[in-house]
């Protein structure tokens, strides 16, 4: 009984570690595909353009609404424990550092996924499911390269503008309530962030959104484009690309964060 239940547990992990080396396999193939593309031919311009309106100007409401509230709740939150000390006048600094190294990059990075990046699964996933992938193909058009590479290009590009505008709202929002509900002097509040504040606090950020963006725009293409089984096939791979994209946030946001910090 001992050794079936132990053959079930590790043939079932020896599955799971085939199945995730094939799929990184196949994934590191089609970036590398994608990557050659960028460098033997033109870039499509207007409809990268086109791509970046979609991935970050129709963006903006949902990052400005997130941005804003983060802010003001982040500041009602360490108010109560700073207060305790003492030392409610130096939230500016702590506020202002954890907007813009943390909660920026991956709060913008999760909104981008949850509006945009689902989007892109979706409509290659229906492209594919549909044959107008195929189609293309047959007509001697790369599909990666007229499909793929303007989304990804576009994400890269507008993810780290998403972030500044993240950073800017949310401080914002934390200053007012700051000052205006909380009662923290003003010239204080300001004064930390201009003493401690540091360029770095803003280039650690756009970093983490320069690999974000690529990162989030890469699962959400890979996984679309690579969608089986009509209707229901195209669901899946949305919710896919946006659950694996989510998680690969958090775990490249610690690993920059490592390395960065180092």
């Amino acid at each position: 009984m001992i050794e079936k239940f132990l053959y079930f547990i590790g043939s079932f992990f020896i599955t799971l570690f085939n199945k995730s080396v094939i799929s990184l396999g196949k994934f590191s193939i089609f970036q590398l595909e994608v990557i050659k593309l960028l460098f033997s031919k033109k870039f499509r311009t207007k409809e990268t353009l086109k791509q970046m309106e979609i991935i970050g100007v129709n963006s903006f409401a949902v990052i400005f609404l997130t941005a804003f509230f983060t802010g003001m709740v982040e500041a009602i939150q360490l108010y109560d424990g700073f207060k305790r000390f003492g030392i409610e006048n130096f939230m500016g600094y702590t506020i202002f550092l954890s907007v813009c190294k943390e909660l920026g990059p991956v709060f913008a990075s999760l909104m981008v996924i949850s509006r945009a990046v689902s989007s892109m699964a979706a409509e290659l996933g229906t492209m594919r499911v549909t044959e107008q992938i195929d189609a293309l193909d047959v007509m001697a058009v790369n599909s990666k390269h007229y499909l793929v590479l303007p989304k990804i290009i576009a994400t890269i590009i507008s993810l780290p503008l998403l972030i500044l505008i993240f950073d800017a709202i949310a401080n914002i929002g934390s200053y007012l309530i700051s000052v205006y509900v909380l009662s923290i002097n003003p010239h204080a509040y300001l004064n930390t962030i201009q003493q401690f504040a540091t360029f770095s606090n803003f280039t650690d950020g756009l970093i983490k959104g320069l690999v974000f963006g690529y990162l989030i725009s890469a699962i959400g293409t890979y996984t679309g484009y690579n969608t089986r089984g009509g209707a229901k096939g195209v669901g899946q791979s949305t919710t896919i690309a946006v659950v694996i994209s989510s998680i690969v946030i958090f775990i490249a946001d610690y690993v920059i964060s490592a390395i960065l910090i180092i």
